[in-house]
Parts: structure tokens; sequence; C-alpha cells
């Protein structure tokens, strides 16, 4: 598998994330965070250590909902969104789960930043 073009992309938007936040995402779990954060839509602010997965949790739906792993199902009674697997997610090894979620994040960011 050739994940250079993958690298590219996930090079230029931990740039323009940098530039939007003004820090570098560590990695895919702090992109993750950062779009839990903003599909939970209640703004920035300190989350637990139980939270911050849920959060990660969400943004893994939300994004590989672009390709109808999950469906939206709306929002609890705290205002958190609800997901629903509906068509089951590849195996794959961990550097193959990883370039798949990347792949996913980098399409919801090209999506998100040209609204």
């Amino acid at each position: 598998m050739n994940t250079k073009p993958i690298d590219e992309a996930w090079e230029v938007l931990l740039d323009q994330l940098e530039m939007l936040v003004g820090k570098r995402p560590a990695d895919l779990n702090a992109v993750l965070f950062l779009i839990g954060v903003q599909e939970l839509g209640k703004g920035p602010r300190r989350f637990s250590k139980e939270v911050k997965q849920d959060l990660m949790h969400i943004a893994v739906c939300r994004v590989l909902s672009q390709s109808g792993y999950y469906t939206f199902d709306g929002y609890d009674k705290d205002g958190w969104p609800q997901w629903t697997l509906i068509k089951s997610i590849p195996h794959a090894d961990l550097l193959a789960q990883e370039n798949f979620l990347k792949e996913h994040v980098i399409t919801y960011f090209q999506s998100e930043l040209v609204q």
C-alpha cells in the first residue's frame, strides 16, 4: 500500500490546523479530539479523560459517516450527537486502520473548510 499521498495530505492538514488553533496537533487522536469538540458544538473547555474518549468516538462516527459506516440519529437529552453503526468497518492492521481514519479525517476537513 502506498501511503505517501495520505502522509503528504496529512502533513498539509496538520499545518492548516496549526494555523487555525495555534498549536500543531500531535497525532491522529488529537485531531479526532478537535473534531469531537467541533461536532459537540459546546465550545472549548476542560474535559475529563472519559469525556475526551467520548469526543473522539463522536469524531470517528462523524468522519466515517461520510462513507456510510455510521448514520446520525440526533441528539440525546444532554445535547450529545448519537450515531448508529450501519456497515461493518473493514478489518485491517493498525497502520492500515490509522490510514483509513486519516483519509476520512482529511475528507472531513476538506468539506468543512470549504464551507
